[in-house]
C-alpha cells in the first residue's frame, strides 16, 4: 500500500494497481514497481510502513484500528493500545433489567473461559468416540474392554478435568493466553502449560 502525501499531509491512498494524476502530470502504474523509493516520495507517494509491534494475537485481544501517519519522510501505520477479551461471563445488571436488556443475573455475554471450557469438551468427547465401539462390544457381546483403551479412556477423562480446572483458575486473559502459548524445549519438543488432550498412536 502507498500513500499520497502533499503539503506534509496524508490526502489519498493507493493500492497501486492504476496510474495516478498529481497536479498537471500524470503517472503510469509501472511506478509503484519500476520506480524506486526515492523517486516516487520525490512526486510525494510514500510506502506505507506498518509497525505491529501494538498488535496483539486476536484470539486473546481487540485490536484497534490502524491509524496513519506522515513524519521524518516516512509514512507509519500503527495500532493503537489492545483491549482484552473478557476472559469472565458478563451478567445483565438491574439497570439493564430495567431497560429492558435482560433479566439481572443472567448471562449477557459469554467470556473467553466459557468458549474454551466448550472447547476442551468437544476435544475430549471426539477422542472418546473413536473407542465407543469398545463399549458397545462389550454391552452387546460380552466382549472384554483391552485394558490399554480402559487406561486411555481414563486418562482422557482425568486430563479433561485438569484442563478446565487450570482455564477455570486463570486469574484474566493473559493467563488464559499463557495456558495456550507453546515453547520448545531443549530436545526440540514443543508443548503449552494447559497441556492436550491424549490421543491414541
Amino acid at each position: 500500500m502507498f500513500a499520497l502525501v502533499e503539503s506534509g499531509s496524508i490526502t489519498k491512498y493507493l493500492n497501486g494497481n492504476k496510474g495516478i494524476t498529481i497536479g498537471d502530470n500524470q503517472y503510469p502504474r509501472a511506478i509503484y514497481t519500476l520506480w524506486t523509493e526515492a523517486e516516487r516520495n520525490a512526486i510525494g507517494i510514500y510506502s506505507i510502513v506498518y509497525d505491529d509491534s501494538n498488535k496483539e494475537d486476536d484470539r486473546w485481544y481487540i485490536n484497534t484500528n490502524q491509524s496513519y501517519a506522515f513524519a521524518n519522510g516516512k509514512v507509519t501505520a500503527t495500532y493503537g493500545t489492545a483491549t482484552a477479551k473478557a476472559h469472565a461471563d458478563t451478567t445483565w445488571t438491574a439497570q439493564d433489567e430495567t431497560d429492558g436488556k435482560g433479566t439481572e443475573g443472567e448471562v449477557a455475554t459469554r467470556g473467553l473461559k466459557y468458549n474454551l471450557i466448550r472447547d476442551v469438551k468437544a476435544q475430549a468427547a471426539d477422542e472418546l468416540a473413536r473407542t465407543d465401539w469398545y463399549i458397545t462390544r462389550k454391552a452387546e457381546k460380552s466382549t472384554a474392554i483391552p485394558s490399554a483403551i480402559t487406561t486411555h479412556r481414563n486418562l482422557v477423562r482425568s486430563r479433561q478435568a485438569a484442563m478446565e480446572t487450570s482455564i477455570t483458575n486463570a486469574s484474566d486473559t493473559p493467563a488464559l493466553e499463557t495456558l495456550y502459548t507453546y515453547t520448545r524445549d531443549s530436545d526440540g519438543v514443543l508443548s503449552r502449560p494447559l497441556a492436550e488432550i491424549p490421543t491414541l498412536d
